[in-house]
C-alpha cells in the first residue's frame, strides 16, 4: 500500500514538474535588463554627448576606476570631463540603474505560469482504504496572464525612463556645480588682486601718515577698505572650496582622486544667444518626464482592462486528480478501483460586485489623465521661461562686460590720474575703486548665471529636473591660483 501511494504521487507530480521548468524561462528580448540599459545610454548619450555604464562586475568597476582616475588626477578639468566622470562613477546613479533590472525581474515573474498545488492523501482503515489526489490551478492568473505581462512591461519602459532622466538630472547638476566652482575661483582671483593693491594703498597711508602728509582720517580709509576687502576674499575661499566640494561629491571621488583642480576663468560669453523659435513644440517633444506620465497612463488602462476581467470572479480555481479505492475481499483477494475527479472552486459575489473596485481603477485613469495633462502645460511654461532666462541673462552679462566694466575702469583711471595731480582727494579715489570692484563682481555673477540659465535651457528641453540653487544667488570664490584649483 505504501509503495502505491508513492507511485501515485510520482505519477501526478512528473507533469507538473515539466511544466513548471517550461515556464521558467529566461526573459525575453523587451524585458531583458542588458538591452534595457543599451535604450537609457543611446537615449542619454544623444543628449549629453557622452557614455555611462552599468557596473555588472569587479572587473568592470575596475575598469572603470581607472578610466576615473586617468581623468581626474592632477589634471584641471574642463565641464565635459566633469559630467564624464559623474556618469561612470557616482553610486547613486548605478543605483537607479537597479531598477531597470528589478523591472525586468517584474516582467519575468509575471510570464511564469502560477504554480500549481498538488495533495495525496490517505482515509479509511482495513479493509478499505481510500487515495485521494488532487491537483489546483489557478484558471483566472492563466486567463488574465498576458494582460499582466504587458503591464508589466509598460512599467519595465518607464524605468527605462526613470533611469534615463537620472542620468540626464545628474549630468546637468554636475555642469552646475562645475560652473559654480569655476566662477568661485574667478571671483576671488579678482578679489585677491584688490586686495593686493588695497595693501599696498594702505601701507603707503601708513609711511605718508607718518611723515604727515597724510591725515589719520585719510589712513582710516585705506585701512578699513583693505580689511573689508580681506575679509570678502577670506569668505569668498570658504564658499569656493565648499562648491568644490559639490562637484566632487557629484562626481563619486575620494581620496587621491579629488587632487584635481578646475580652471580660475568661464568661458567667454557666446557671440550670440541662441534662437529657439519652436521652444515649446521641441520640449514636449523631447521631455522624458512626459513619456514617463505617458506611459503611466498606459499601464492604468491596461490594469482598468485587468480589473475589468477580475470584476466577478476574483479567485477561480480548478481542481483535478483522483481517487483510489482498495478493498479487501472476504476470499482474501483485493479489489482496486480508480476514479477521476474534478472540482471548480469560485467565489460567489454576493456582497462585493467589484463596483468598487471598478470605480477605484476609473478614478485612477481619470487622475493620471489629469496629471499628465497638467505636466504637459508645465512643460510649456517651463521652456518658455528657461528660453527668457536664457535670453536675458545673455543680454545682461554681455550689458556688463561692453558698457559698465568699460566706463567703471576709465573713471577709476581718471579718478587716479587726477588724485596724482591734487585734484581730487583720497575718499573719491576709494569710492572709485570700490564702485569698480562692484561692477566687476557683478559682471562675474551675470556671466554665471548666463552659464546656468544655458544648463537650464537644456534640462526643459530634454529634461532632468531644476537646479536646488536659483540663478540669482550671490557667486561663491576662492583663492586664487595659476594653473587652477
Amino acid at each position: 500500500m505504501k509503495r502505491r501511494f508513492l507511485n501515485i504521487a510520482a505519477a501526478m507530480a512528473i507533469p507538473l514538474i515539466a511544466a513548471g521548468c517550461t515556464a521558467t524561462a529566461g526573459p525575453d528580448g523587451v524585458s531583458d535588463p542588458v538591452a534595457g540599459f543599451t535604450t537609457v545610454a543611446a537615449r542619454t548619450g544623444a543628449v549629453t554627448g557622452k557614455r555611462t555604464a552599468w557596473v555588472q562586475s569587479r572587473e568592470n568597476a575596475q575598469a572603470l576606476s581607472a578610466q576615473v582616475k586617468s581623468l581626474v588626477q592632477n589634471k584641471t578639468i574642463g565641464p565635459d570631463v566633469a559630467v564624464q566622470v559623474a556618469l561612470l562613477n557616482n553610486k547613486g546613479l548605478q543605483a537607479a540603474y537597479a531598477e531597470i533590472g528589478l523591472s525586468a525581474a517584474d516582467v519575468w515573474q509575471e510570464g511564469m505560469l502560477v504554480n500549481p498545488t498538488i495533495s495525496v492523501g490517505m482515509i479509511g482503515i482495513d479493509p478499505v482504504r481510500t487515495i485521494e489526489g488532487a491537483v489546483a490551478s489557478n484558471i483566472l492568473a492563466l486567463m488574465t496572464r498576458q494582460r499582466r505581462v504587458a503591464v508589466a512591461d509598460t512599467r519595465f519602459r518607464q524605468a527605462q525612463l526613470r533611469a534615463a532622466e537620472e542620468t540626464l538630472r545628474l549630468a546637468a547638476d554636475t555642469r552646475r556645480a562645475w560652473i559654480n566652482a569655476v566662477s568661485a575661483w574667478e571671483s576671488v582671483s579678482y578679489l585677491s588682486k584688490a586686495q593686493a593693491a588695497a595693501d599696498a594703498a594702505s601701507e603707503l597711508a601708513q609711511k605718508l601718515g607718518e611723515t604727515g602728509a597724510f591725515t589719520k582720517t585719510g589712513q582710516a580709509r585705506e585701512h578699513v577698505f583693505y580689511a573689508e576687502i580681506a575679509g570678502q576674499t577670506a569668505e569668498a575661499r570658504l564658499a569656493a572650496r565648499t562648491a568644490k566640494e559639490e562637484l566632487t561629491r557629484l562626481m563619486g571621488l575620494w581620496g587621491p582622486d579629488v587632487d584635481y583642480s578646475v580652471p580660475n576663468t568661464l568661458p567667454a560669453l557666446p557671440k550670440g544667444a541662441k534662437a529657439k523659435r519652436a521652444i515649446e513644440a521641441e520640449a514636449l517633444k523631447n521631455r522624458v518626464d512626459l513619456e514617463i506620465a505617458k506611459l503611466e497612463l498606459e499601464a492604468l488602462a491596461k490594469s482598468y482592462g485587468l480589473t475589468e476581467a477580475t470584476r466577478y470572479v476574483t479567485d477561480l480555481e480548478l481542481l483535478s486528480g483522483v481517487e483510489v479505492e482498495r478493498e479487501e475481499s472476504e476470499e482474501g483477494g483485493t479489489e482496486t478501483s480508480v476514479a477521476p475527479t474534478l472540482e471548480l472552486e469560485f467565489v460567489i459575489p454576493i456582497f462585493d460586485t467589484g463596483k468598487a473596485r471598478m470605480r477605484k481603477a476609473e478614478l485612477a485613469y481619470m487622475q493620471a489623465a489629469n496629471r499628465m495633462a497638467e505636466k504637459a502645460v508645465n512643460i510649456r511654461s517651463e521652456a518658455r521661461s528657461a528660453y527668457d532666462a536664457y535670453r536675458s541673462t545673455y543680454d545682461i552679462a554681455r550689458h556688463y562686460r561692453n558698457s559698465v566694466v568699460p566706463l567703471r575702469t576709465k573713471i577709476e583711471a581718471e579718478s587716479v590720474l587726477t588724485y596724482n595731480g591734487m585734484i581730487t582727494n583720497t575718499f573719491e579715489l576709494l569710492a572709485d575703486t570700490r564702485a569698480k570692484i562692484s561692477s566687476i563682481m557683478l559682471s562675474l555673477n551675470a556671466k554665471r548665471n548666463f552659464w546656468l540659465a544655458d544648463v537650464n535651457l537644456g534640462t526643459a528641453i530634454h529634461g532632468g529636473g531644476a537646479s536646488s540653487s536659483g540663478a540669482g544667488e550671490a557667486p561663491a570664490a576662492a583663492e586664487a591660483g595659476a594653473e587652477g584649483h
